[in-house]
């Protein structure tokens, strides 16, 4: 078995992107905002890490099973097709035998992993924290 290591640059947050949408922003706190779906979608821990997996290019089931250890195949079903719905991912299916379907990030996916790579990686900084708080978690 191979093993795959993707090195991802994380630039600061494009402020002409944050500006030029200025005055089109939701407001995520509003219960009635649109956006707050979107934000569930994206921030849910198994979507967040299929979009962190995916940035790394096209995808197909079992790559990204592998790739994101512990989760199930009916729960990276769901993940897959929820995404796809909000237009996160593209689902790509290729009339082999055996069928062959490949997942990709669409624009509006690879602009939610910007900021998702980089909490990705300020949650791995904070590994002497998670295994404290493992630790005292296990101690109660």
């Amino acid at each position: 078995m191979s093993t795959i290591i993707r090195i991802v640059t994380i630039e600061r947050i494009d402020m002409d992107f944050v500006n030029e949408h200025q005055g089109h922003v939701g407001n995520v706190f509003s219960a009635t905002c649109p956006c707050r779906d979107l934000l569930d979608v994206v921030a849910s821990k198994w979507s967040a890490l299929a979009i962190g997996a995916l940035l790394g290019g096209r995808m197909r089931f079992g790559e990204l099973q592998r790739q994101l250890d512990g989760i199930s195949p009916k729960v990276l079903t769901s993940t897959l097709r929820r995404l796809e719905d909000y237009g996160i991912v593209d689902r790509e299916v290729f009339a082999e035998v055996p069928l062959r379907v490949e997942y990709t990030l669409t624009k509006l996916g690879e602009e939610a992993g910007v900021p998702l790579e980089a909490l990705r990686v300020w949650a791995e900084s904070q590994l002497e924290h998670a295994q404290r708080t493992e630790v005292a978690r296990a101690l109660v």
